[in-house]
């Protein structure tokens, strides 16, 4: 991979949505019950490995990484459970639409289309969960990551 071919600003966004689901995910656990500790463990380990990718392929690309924020506002006040879950649909989904634009932006590079399309599929499919334990309709969405 080349500086040339790999859509640094798409990455840096993807990988600033990274930086705040994995901040996501901690304030998310101080809401929801014990119970789900090996779901958001599994995600916040998912956005880590994806965080950990992105920042090596725009070290090789020449870039520098965006370091993450020291905090992020969230759409609506964190105060129990159920916001807590809406606060993961949001950033799986926001991780999502990151993703999406990567793929739209990389044509040249099948390994590295292939690597977004694994990170949206991931985030897709982490939204369903939350979805499903928030028990918000509709479970899923036509087109991931999509406006």
């Amino acid at each position: 991979m080349s500086g040339s071919q790999v859509p640094v600003d798409a990455l840096q966004r993807a990988l600033a949505a990274e930086h705040a689901a994995i901040w996501v995910y901690g304030l998310v656990a101080a809401f929801v019950s014990n119970a789900l500790d090996s779901q958001l463990d599994e995600a916040a380990t998912a956005h880590q490995a994806r965080r950990d990718a992105t920042e090596r392929v725009l070290i090789d690309a020449g870039a520098p990484p965006v370091p993450p924020e020291p905090g992020y506002l969230t759409p609506e006040p964190v105060t129990d459970a159920a916001s807590a879950l809406r606060l993961a649909i949001t950033a799986e989904t926001d991780a999502a639409a990151a993703w999406r634009s990567v793929i739209e932006r990389s044509p040249a590079d099948p390994g590295l289309r292939g690597a977004a399309l694994e990170a949206l599929t991931g985030t897709a499919v982490r939204a369903t969960r939350w979805r499903a334990t928030a028990g918000a309709t509709p479970l899923t969405v036509p087109f991931p990551g999509a406006p």
